[in-house]
C-alpha cells in the first residue's frame, strides 16, 4: 500500500462532470470533512481528469477499493464521507456499475 489508506479522485474536468455538479465544492468539502475527523493522513482527496464515463457524473472514485459512484449531488458529498471514508461502508445507492470495461460514455453526452 502507498502513502495513504484511501485516495479518492472527483473529476473536476472532462465535457460533463463539472457541467452536472459544483465538483470544486465537493473537494474542498470532502477535504474539510477529513481534516476535521483527523484523517488528513490517512485520506487523501484530489481532483482528477477525465474517467471517461461522460454523462454518468458527478463521479468520485476511491481507491484501493475501486469504488466507483456516480450521479454524485452536492447532498450526497456528506454520506460518501461519514459512511464510507470515515465508516467504511460504501454507499450502495450512488454506486456505478458500468455495463462493461472501458469507456461508457451516455450518446447524447459529447465527449
Amino acid at each position: 500500500m502507498g502513502q495513504y489508506e484511501q485516495h479518492v479522485f472527483v473529476c473536476t474536468t472532462g465535457s460533463t462532470c463539472p457541467t452536472q455538479g459544483d465538483t470544486e465544492a465537493f473537494v474542498k468539502l470532502m477535504r474539510s470533512e477529513i481534516a476535521k475527523a483527523g484523517l488528513h493522513g490517512e485520506i487523501r482527496i484530489n481532483k482528477s481528469g477525465c474517467f471517461s464515463q461522460c454523462g454518468n457524473g458527478p463521479m468520485i472514485v476511491v481507491y484501493p477499493e475501486n469504488v466507483w459512484y456516480g450521479g454524485v449531488r452536492a447532498e450526497d458529498v456528506q454520506e460518501i464521507v461519514q459512511s464510507h471514508l470515515i465508516g467504511g461502508k460504501p454507499v450502495e445507492r450512488l454506486l456505478y456499475r458500468p455495463g462493461k470495461p472501458g469507456p461508457n460514455v451516455v450518446a447524447k453526452a459529447s465527449h
